[in-house]
């Protein structure tokens, strides 16, 4: 049986840091990831790819909702591949979108009859941003959702918060998931790959009752059949959108219009992600944004393909595409 994990966890939260950090780990050699995005334009491996080949991008949807015939496929393929010698790997870690309801993806795993026998689900970690968590637990089902299935608990950006902040968080997540691990990890700092993935076989004893319950209705509705988007799964607020463009770009100005935007509609802003060609800058650069907070940019070592286009990813809630794409035109040449 091949150990499977998931990370988890809510927009912003850390899950692609935290798996370039893992990466790094010579335990973590021979492992296979499977990132999955929400929208069109998928960055996470673009950030990860440099560090590891075994890579392999789902990104048609959210894994919750339209990719599960896709996970079955890609593990499928991958169990083939691996014993013919083509792709070595003996864990395998799977990285969902921020707004993805675990409770299919764990099912699939479980009953499968392909993914079963070959894969071993052996545990869950979701990641909690120690400066967004106590709103977001409360307004968004799918990050206590997200919690509660979890094993392992990882309340990411401490050194942003203070102690009062990170024992409220604690006390909050002990009543969502009392059986699961807390650690806490900064940007470079935090618990290695065996305290996270080596829980043993997935379960859901000692978990909160909700957990039960929710993997009940999951078999019960034969979702992991579905190939239809399921519109309760999200809020249909919620948007994703990318914005791109061809030409490179005027940090300065860039930078005045993404602290107009966040200052004006930052409760809408769930997450901005973006790799950008910047004018005088001949390696790509990141910025990443949650809400109301931008954190530094940051310059990867190298372009990974020939396209340069700077692509910044959107995810909102109440406010459309087209309104930002307008507003950053006027800023922004195509």
């Amino acid at each position: 049986m091949i150990p499977t994990s998931i990370i988890t966890g809510f927009l912003g939260s850390g899950k692609t840091t935290l798996l370039k950090r893992l990466l790094l780990s010579p335990d973590m050699r021979e492992t296979a990831v499977l990132i999955n995005e929400f929208g069109e334009v998928g960055i996470d491996h673009f950030l990860v790819r440099k560090v590891d080949e075994n890579i392999v991008l789902l990104n048609s949807g959210c894994l919750c909702c339209t990719v599960r015939d896709d996970l079955v496929e890609t593990m499928d393929d991958l169990h083939a591949r691996r014993q013919t010698g083509e792709f070595r790997f003996n864990r395998v870690v799977i990285e969902t979108t921020g707004l993805a309801d675990p409770t299919p993806i764990i099912h699939t795993l479980l009953t499968d009859p392909s993914l079963s026998p070959v894969f071993e689900l052996s545990g869950l970690v979701a990641t909690i941003d120690a400066t967004h968590a106590e709103g977001q637990l409360k307004e968004h089902p799918e990050a206590a959702k997200q919690a509660a299935m979890a094993d392992r608990l990882l309340i990411s950006k401490t050194d942003l918060a203070d102690g009062s902040t990170r024992a409220r968080i604690r006390d909050m997540l002990h009543t969502i998931s009392p059986s699961a691990s807390i650690f806490e990890s900064t940007l470079d700092s935090g618990p290695s790959p065996a305290e996270l993935f080596n829980t043993g076989p997935f379960t859901d004893v000692g978990k909160h009752a909700d957990v039960h319950r929710w993997l009940n209705e999951e078999a019960a509705s034969g979702h992991h059949h579905a190939h239809a988007h399921d519109v309760n799964r999200h809020d249909n607020r919620i948007s994703t959108f990318c914005i791109t463009a061809k030409t490179p770009l005027n940090w300065a100005k860039l930078k005045d219009w993404l602290s107009l935007l966040i200052a004006s509609r930052g409760e809408q802003i769930l997450r901005i992600k973006g790799v950008l060609n910047l004018a005088g800058h001949p390696k790509p650069v990141v910025i990443h944004g949650v809400q109301h907070v931008f954190y530094p940019p940051n310059e990867l070592d190298a372009w990974p393909d020939d396209d340069h286009r700077s692509r910044i990813v959107f995810i909102t809630r109440d406010l459309p595409g087209d309104a930002v794409e307008n507003a950053f035109r006027l800023v922004c040449p195509a």
